[in-house]
């Protein structure tokens, strides 16, 4: 089969992907965006049926191209965040190949480039982008592989309550994906539990303003990746139900059972960390955190802004908290389904190249590797906090277009 020639090769055809062609194209550079499945694929089919954006629609904007609601303030729904990815893609005239998947990358043997090759026939290229992006692999713990009785299914998987059996549900994993899923299942009357971890809790609104407004404000949105710190992890918001701030503890009054981390599992009986204050207790301390830090910046620029004190209004430590769950007997609870909210881990296993560290995970400085014309685009943290925004991404996807650009006439 003749091998295709291209001057850069883009993998993946989401916002990061289309914003680099874009960027492309501004300079007027050739390029090809090879894409496995549909454009804003995993928006279509890795998202349940009531998800809602976590950013406000007036925060939303891909380079050149706003994203333009009547309710300006409201949450976008995935159907209507793949109509805007899609629209994207037609207003940049993004040269884009659909249902092509990329299986391998490497060098040609003399060095002089790159060879792809693909389920429609290889292609070689000066420069690759891999816009891939961070959900490529769903993570689902092996401790309950045996008990088959269950109904098990990652959160990329989930669609809707009426999905699930009868039966109370457990959900592992607090973070955004598992919070608003615990928190739609305990609407729809279902007997939820939801083991919590790790998180870093934030005010939805506050003294006016919506969380994104207060991110770009103080800057930190710009906050670059050497100097985030140990917590990679991003702020804990919802869009879901009008957007409102995620207190575990309201979830206990409506009913929810919180548990800590699951660390074992034998015969349907899980064992639970004894964690939890911990971990509520760390959410706690970034979310006062935040509202100190807002409030001094206020003070500091004489804003006119009224103080809301309501905000640190705390609820008090329900039943599951004062005596945490150290066992759980999930047949004796009724619980048929178990939701894995787990995450997800990368998955580079197609690229035959030295840019991937013993954690699977690629090597690079703000998306540029030590490999010549290979770069990265659309991973978290990948220069600053909000590179995987859709609104931070045309930043990371101008610099890197630029770097390949004056790679070519250096």
């Amino acid at each position: 089969m003749p091998i295709e020639t291209v001057e850069t090769l883009i993998v993946g055809g989401g916002q990061a992907g289309l914003a680099v062609s874009h960027m492309l194209s501004r300079s007027s550079r050739p390029h090809l965006i090879l894409e496995r499945g549909r454009i804003a694929e995993r928006w279509r089919t890795e998202r349940w049926d009531g998800l809602r954006f976590q950013f406000p629609n007036w925060s939303v904007q891909l380079p050149d191209f706003p994203f333009r609601r009547a309710d300006a303030d409201g949450f976008a729904t995935s159907p209507e965040i793949v109509e805007y990815i899609s629209a994207y893609a037609d207003h940049v005239r993004a040269p884009i190949r659909c249902g092509v998947a990329v299986t391998s990358l490497r060098h040609f043997e003399d060095g002089a480039g790159f060879l792809a090759e693909t389920s429609a026939g290889p292609v070689a290229s000066a420069n690759v982008v891999v816009a891939t992006g961070p959900y490529q692999r769903p993570i689902i713990p092996d401790l309950l592989q045996d008990d088959t009785w269950l109904f098990q299914v990652h959160a990329s998987k989930y669609r809707a309550p009426d999905q699930l059996p009868d039966g109370a549900v457990l959900v592992v994993g607090s973070g955004a994906s598992g919070a608003q899923i615990a928190e739609e299942l305990v609407r729809a009357d279902r007997r939820v539990f939801l083991s919590v971890g790790h998180h870093r809790r934030m005010p939805r609104r506050y003294r006016g303003r919506d969380l994104i407004w207060w991110l770009n404000s103080l800057g930190l949105d710009q906050t670059p990746t050497e100097k985030r710190g140990p917590d990679r992890s991003l702020p804990l918001i919802t869009g879901a139900y009008g957007g409102h701030t995620i207190d575990f503890r309201a979830f206990a009054e409506q009913g929810m059972t919180l548990l800590g981390r699951v660390v074992a599992a034998e015969n349907g009986i899980l064992d639970i960390a004894p964690d939890l204050a911990k971990n509520l207790a760390s959410g706690d301390a970034a979310y006062a955190g935040f509202l100190d830090m807002v409030d001094a910046h206020v003070v500091r620029h004489g804003l006119d802004m009224p103080a809301e004190p309501g905000a640190r209004t705390a609820y008090p430590d329900p039943p599951c908290v004062a005596e945490p769950l150290r066992r759980l007997d999930m047949r004796a609870e009724g619980i048929s389904t178990v939701i894995w909210a787990t995450g997800y881990g990368c998955d580079f296993s197609w690229l035959d190249l030295p840019v991937i560290d013993g954690a699977g995970e690629p090597v690079h400085r703000g998306g540029i590797t030590e490999v010549p014309g290979l770069y990265f685009v659309g991973l978290q943290w990948l220069s600053k906090m909000n590179s995987s925004f859709l609104s931070g991404v045309g930043d990371d996807a101008a610099r890197l277009a630029a770097h390949i650009v004056a790679r070519r006439t250096d």
